[in-house]
């Protein structure tokens, strides 16, 4: 099943991106740490690099995601020049406080009100990018739902003498492979409305009982050995007694209660990937200069990178 769901906005919000990013020291990429690979836009990527720009990597949610394959994830993108890279809950304000820290560490030469240090945030929907600005800030700048797509505009906020943030809008990227539109689908960063709920489900299913076995049999009680992930579905709705007209069991609820539970952390912390996902994608990718130039407006178009920012 391809998942396509590129909103309208989100077209205008990647060329604004692109030109922001000219006037940028560091670029904070929000992605979910229990999908790092999956909610890394490639375009984000390009567009850094291309810029030459330092990036500061926040694994959110990394409560929920296995810390095993969180501390794999670290020690990946750590080991990449110009990256840094830190795991945390953007509800934990304590966490939360020290990513100026991180950034002015990157980009130790902007440091005053002449040069301030330009910041901006970057991520696709639904990674909790909203939640960390308002624990950042201090205050509720940007609202927060757990539908994606919630922020459509760009915003610009001082965090401090010399120090400037932009946030941007969530964005996806066209043409998503299956593979990660499922797992983004079951982060639930994909609108509703563009996958089927029993199909996402029954993916997430055949993966966990692979990769997180005990996780479902804590859960659910003693699965059986030759279970594939869509009789799991049929498993866990005859153990809740989720069963629709003429005692078939109900696939659809089943698959919405069995997603809901993997998004809010009920069945354990969990990791849908590795790094060595991410290093076989890298291997097959164009050169950036292929992708990302179509993605940047002409360069007369924009500001000059030492501009100071204003309100």
């Amino acid at each position: 099943m391809a998942i396509e769901w590129y909103p309208g906005h989100m077209v205008a919000a990647r060329k604004e991106a692109a030109l922001a990013m000219r006037k940028t020291d560091v670029v904070i990429e929000v992605l979910d740490a229990r999908v790092p690979r999956s909610s890394k836009n490639p375009v984000f990527e390009q567009l850094r690099k291309l810029n030459q720009r330092a990036a500061l990597k926040i694994l959110n949610k990394s409560d929920m995601a296995d810390p095993e394959r969180t501390r794999l994830w670290l020690a990946h993108y750590n080991a990449q020049p110009g990256v840094k890279a830190v795991a945390l809950s953007a509800k934990k304000p304590n966490e939360v406080k020290r990513i100026p820290e991180y950034a002015k560490a990157l980009a130790p030469h902007r440091n005053s009100a002449l040069k301030p240090l330009r910041m901006m945030i970057l991520g696709i929907p639904n990674v909790g990018k909203s939640t960390l600005m308002n624990t950042l800030l201090r205050r509720s700048v940007t609202k927060v739902g757990d539908e994606p797509a919630v922020t459509k505009m760009q915003h610009r906020h001082e965090l401090g003498t010399g120090m400037w943030l932009t946030d941007t809008p969530g964005m996806m990227w066209p043409g998503i492979g299956e593979d990660i539109g499922l797992k983004l689908a079951a982060t639930h960063s994909i609108g509703k409305n563009a996958y089927d709920v029993a199909e996402v489900a029954t993916a997430l299913g055949a993966y966990l009982l692979v990769h997180y076995r005990a996780c479902l049999e804590q859960r659910f009680g003693e699965i059986p050995a030759d279970c594939t992930g869509y009789t799991l579905l049929g498993v866990v709705a005859s153990r809740r007694g989720f069963v629709a007209r003429g005692g078939v069991p109900d696939l659809e609820r089943t698959a919405r209660s069995f997603l809901g539970e993997f998004r809010d952390g009920s069945l354990g912390r969990i990791t849908l990937e590795t790094p060595e996902d991410e290093d076989e994608d890298d291997a097959a990718a164009p050169p950036p200069a292929e992708s990302a130039d179509a993605a940047l407006p002409d360069a007369s178009e924009a500001p000059d990178g030492d501009e100071h920012p204003d309100e």
